[in-house]
């Protein structure tokens, strides 16, 4: 597929950059991504995915438009209270790329999922995706993502944001398999009760990892630098930590996917990350 000249013109100053080009933005209209939770995390990566030129989306959240999601869930508005998010995200997606080109538009399959992923649906809902963009709300759900994009193969970006604190890290082990899963991290056994809805959250806070989070899924994308490290935002001093991602051995998730994979690279007389995609930053 060649860019014809409104999309060239449209996406210019993105294809200008040396790490993008007219290629990698061909490659941004093809894949597809999924975005597990249309909230203050997830509708605001699903505008900046969207207006990159990432027109296959599946938006899944079974949530609906509360009063106090308006300060930092940007893409609603009042008269969208009691509506299902997924559902408004993905119309004011669809209505946006409908304006802007026939060539754009035509890319755009935008998909809303009104179900909660959990354990048994996992796997179903996010296979076939190119990259899952986490921007959940909870604990529980995390797992299930990380679970199924384990069995699955299947690249992830996680970000979170409460009170003044965001974290985002991204997993491929096919990729990267010494980096771990999120599991590992962050064992399931772990008891966590902090959220945004009980100790309380700015919208610019959300937005700056929501941006993170974002970024670092195009970067994946495009076979760009951004795996193997665990970013630590701190918004009351501006201080980002940067910490390297190592694998649990016993991990009751990713320790026997890690090692089937090293057998089949092994097989071909190949390294688990001699793939240019996602390699890590250093």
């Amino acid at each position: 597929m060649s860019l014809d000249d409104k999309t060239f013109i449209q996406y210019s100053r993105q294809i200008m950059l040396p790490e993008v080009g007219e290629l990698g933005q061909q490659r941004l209209m093809e894949v597809s991504v999924a975005i597990v939770g249309l909230g203050g995390l997830g509708q605001l990566c699903a505008q900046y995915l969207s207006a990159a030129g990432i027109c296959r989306l599946i938006l899944i959240d079974d949530d609906k438009v509360e009063l106090s999601n308006l300060p930092r869930q940007l893409l609603f508005s009042h008269d969208d209270c009691g509506q299902y998010k997924a559902e408004v995200a993905r119309d004011r997606l669809v209505e946006k790329g409908k304006t802007q080109n026939s060539q754009v538009s035509a890319f755009y399959q935008i998909a809303a999922k009104i179900v909660r992923l959990d354990g048994d649906n996992a796997e179903s809902l996010l296979s076939g995706v190119d990259l899952v963009l986490d921007c959940s709300d909870n604990f529980a759900t995390r797992q299930h993502i990380n679970a199924a994009c384990v069995a699955l193969s299947t690249p992830t970006v996680v970000a979170a944001a409460a009170h003044f604190a965001g974290q985002l890290m991204a997993f491929d082990l096919s990729k990267s398999p010494d980096c771990g899963c999120y599991h590992c991290l962050f064992p399931a056994e772990l008891k966590v009760s902090e959220s945004c809805s009980t100790i309380g959250i700015l919208g610019p806070m959300v937005g700056t990892m929501a941006s993170m989070q974002a970024l670092l899924a195009i970067k994946l994308l495009l076979g760009l630098p951004g795996l193997g490290w665990l970013h630590r935002f701190d918004g009351l001093t501006g201080e980002i930590q940067k910490f390297a991602l190592r694998r649990d051995p016993k991990c009751a998730v990713c320790a026997e996917i890690k090692e089937s994979n090293e057998k089949a690279y092994a097989a071909r007389g190949e390294t688990a990350c001699s793939s240019a995609l996602g390699e890590n930053d250093e």
